[in-house]
């Protein structure tokens, strides 16, 4: 079972290797075995990459914007065609299932793509009437973007990243997740084929001293991060040493709030795709499951039959609905939160260990009567452990859902709407979904409050991030000086 890409990097509608980086191994985390086998940018090729991004920029950000469309809009319809071997790869590299790969990852950047590229005509800038004079101001590229994807969507992020800063006029040096490095060079690959100009989106590979290298270029206008908040923090520090904009989409610990006059099975569905789609590998997972008293017992009661009859297995078949953490090291560290939840005094409902004794499968866990003191409602855990806890008053449930440095998403379960926007305006996220949970069109912007991140990504919102304004005063009568 191989992967193994023509190169590490593409660079300048190039494939690039320099076997003097260091040795970064793709993991089939299903098996453990080797998959690919690439090596770390050196200095040489990052300064390549941005330099490659500098030359192509004008005359891209130069084209009309409609001919900028027509190529996104060829690379979408690639990434359709090819969505079936893309998603294979993308379970190799992440383990997430095919089943949710074919319909989850280069799927939804094919709707980035497509999206941008009917958006990039009409982006327009305003007239200002002055009396005699008037002013006008024009959207400007911003430049040299760099974007630093994580291992959970490695292909959603890079086209989440790509495609609005390339229909606005950018170039973008991408750096994937050393996890999951595959996908980001067959993107590169098919946007070359489409029509992409040579040196407008480039790859480059490493782990967290290239993210660095690229981030602090004087070459590089903007960076857009996706990852944690420990690194999204070192990233924008050291993004603000040059004044460089940024875009920060971080952790969360997302509230799911679930009333007693919530559909029952509508909030278990939405409270088992909050935390075991992707084997709770989602940012924007709603992991503190706040449930009225009064149907709690229901709730776990249903909650536990269903999670009970997910099938994991090996991701690579369409019957598997879970699939490995992401790697060894990530399924230890989300035992040790079990164990930890265990040792805390949480009722533990179901789950609770590793599953199998190879590949890193953890079973889906569900823990009951937590505490908002506990490791488990505070810590982002990154795996398929879910918490239910307790609530009976509306505006105590919002107190404690805000009670925590995130902010990136939160849910509420309710019939009746009037405390449904309540609710929704109380909550501090960046996304509130009612009735409904992680669903996220690229025709809604996507970003957090608090610690949770800066900017937006998606949506119109995605303009404000990738492009800046310039104003022009245009002076229609006599200068008037008093000299």
């Amino acid at each position: 079972m191989k992967a193994q890409p023509k190169a590490s990097h593409f660079i300048a509608g190039e494939w690039i290797e320099d076997t003097s980086g260091a040795v970064l191994d793709s993991i089939h985390p299903a098996t453990g075995e080797v998959i690919a086998r690439l090596h770390e940018a050196t200095p040489d090729i990052m300064s390549r990459a941005l330099s490659a991004a500098q030359q192509a920029q004008p005359a891209w950000a130069a084209l009309a914007p409609v001919e900028r469309g027509r190529i996104l809009h060829r690379a979408a319809m690639i990434l359709r065609a090819r969505n079936h071997d893309l998603s294979v790869l993308e379970t190799l590299d992440t383990g997430k299932p095919l089943q949710e790969t074919l319909v989850a990852d280069a799927a939804s950047g094919a709707d980035a793509f497509e999206y941008y590229a009917g958006f990039a005509p009409t982006v327009t800038g305003q007239t200002i009437a002055l009396g005699g004079d008037m002013a006008y101001t024009l959207r400007e590229a911003l430049g040299v973007c760099v974007g630093i994807g994580a291992w959970n969507y490695p292909i959603q992020i890079a086209c989440w990243k790509a495609a609005p800063a390339l229909a606005f006029g950018n170039a973008v040096v991408f750096k994937p997740s050393d996890v999951t490095p595959l996908s980001a060079l067959a993107l590169a690959e098919i946007l070359h084929e489409a029509g992409l100009p040579a040196g407008l989106f480039n790859v480059v590979q490493g782990r967290g001293a290239v993210g660095a290298g690229l981030i602090t270029d004087p070459r590089v206008a903007k960076v857009s991060l996706t990852g944690s908040v420990p690194t999204g923090r070192k990233v924008y520090a050291a993004a603000a040493e040059g004044m460089r904009a940024v875009t920060m989409e971080l952790g969360g610990k997302s509230p799911l709030i679930i009333f007693d006059d919530a559909d029952l099975e509508n909030a278990v569905s939405a409270a088992i795709m909050a935390n075991f789609y992707s084997a709770g590998q989602v940012c924007s997972n709603g992991t503190r499951v706040f449930v009225h008293q009064d149907i709690k017992a229901a709730f776990l009661d249903r909650l536990a039959a269903r999670t009970n009859r997910i099938r994991l297995g090996d991701p690579l078949d369409e019957a598997t609905q879970m699939g490995p953490l992401v790697s060894d090291a990530q399924m230890h560290k989300v035992l040790g939160h079990i164990a930890g939840g265990i040792d805390a005094g949480a009722r533990l409902v179901c789950g609770g260990a590793r599953h199998g004794t190879s590949g890193c499968f953890v079973q889906p866990t569900v823990f009951a009567d937590v505490r908002d003191d506990m490791a488990l409602a505070r810590e982002e855990i990154f795996g398929p452990v879910m918490s239910v806890l307790d609530f009976t008053d509306e505006a105590d449930v919002v107190a404690r859902a805000n009670a925590t440095e995130y902010g990136l998403a939160a849910g509420v379960f309710t019939r009746d709407l009037a405390r449904a926007h309540r609710v929704a305006g109380a909550v501090q996220a960046g996304i509130v979904w009612v009735n409904a949970y992680n669903l996220t069109p690229v025709e809604m912007p996507f970003g957090g409050v608090k610690a949770s991140g800066v900017g937006r990504e998606n949506g119109h919102a995605a303009l404000e991030h990738y492009t800046r304004v310039k104003s022009v005063y245009l002076g229609l009568g006599d200068v008037d000086a008093p000299y």
